[in-house]
């Protein structure tokens, strides 16, 4: 099986979003870094957000060298208020004014067993996996609006739909991004801006290296039978945005190798 770099890189280039503009959050690594670059191969002009500067502009380096366009909106999403309307002002004047396209995918994930949640934990899960996203749609679905078009994928998580007996809260933020998804479906759909999720599984990010036997072994027993790679998610959420998925609205579509619907062993 190709490697998660492998399969990015060998992928060819083609022209399905060539003149939209996306904006895409937690893009400095991971899946994110991942949907960026699938992206631009397609033709999507990508401003591409972290929260670190040299991070973020690695990124947009790789996706310039690989004959793509791309620029670094450095900004955190857990800042107040102000600041992601800020970010997003700022996303859209990087982007010679409109933004097409948002990817809601930076999201945070601390504390595990209910009482050991603290408050920190609980304020930063908040701010970052829900009131975030809710401000930038709050910010971009207007002019997407008024154009007529827009595509915005919020990214989910299968714990979304399952009980688990060693973390509550994350889950539950990403139950809430797929009720916010069904919500902003309707509300922004018949004006012709289309909003979906993407739920990946088990994934494979640098961020969780040393974490690589038990995700094998959380995934051994799925149809998959391996963890998802970030480029799994970013071709889900190429497909979303494509003019393919026309008619695909208030969606979750579950990227998990099978993890949330079947339990094989």
């Amino acid at each position: 099986m190709e490697t998660n770099e492998e399969r990015i890189a060998g992928l060819p280039t083609d022209d399905r979003l060539a003149g939209r503009t996306a904006l895409v959050t937690g893009a400095s690594s991971g899946i994110g870094e991942a949907i960026a670059r699938v992206l631009a191969r397609s033709g999507a002009t990508v401003a591409v957000n972290g929260r670190d500067k040299a991070r973020s502009q690695r990124v947009v380096d790789a996706i310039r060298a690989a004959g793509g366009r791309s620029v670094a909106v450095v900004g955190d999403l857990s800042a107040p208020p102000s600041a992601v309307r800020d970010l997003a002002g700022r996303a859209r004047s990087a982007l010679e004014g409109r933004v097409d396209i948002l990817v809601n995918n930076a999201g945070v994930y601390p504390g595990f067993l209910t009482p050991t949640v603290t408050d920190e934990d609980m304020e930063a899960l908040w701010a970052t996996n829900i009131r975030a996203p809710h401000l930038l749609v709050a910010a971009l679905a207007p002019a997407m609006v008024e154009r007529g078009s827009g595509s915005i994928v919020n990214v989910g998580s299968w714990m979304a739909r399952v009980g688990l007996p060693f973390k509550a809260l994350y889950p539950a933020t990403k139950a809430a991004i797929e009720q916010l998804t069904r919500a902003w479906a309707a509300e922004f759909g018949p004006q012709g801006v289309r909003v979906n999720t993407v739920a990946p599984g088990a994934t494979a990010t640098p961020g969780n290296a040393g974490s690589s036997d038990m995700l094998a072994a959380m995934t051994e027993g799925t149809p998959a039978g391996r963890p998802v790679r970030p480029v799994d998610i970013a071709l889900a959420v190429r497909y979303l945005v494509s003019d393919d998925a026309a008619l695909v609205h208030g969606a979750t579509l579950d990227v998990d190798g099978g993890i949330a619907a079947t339990r094989l062993h």
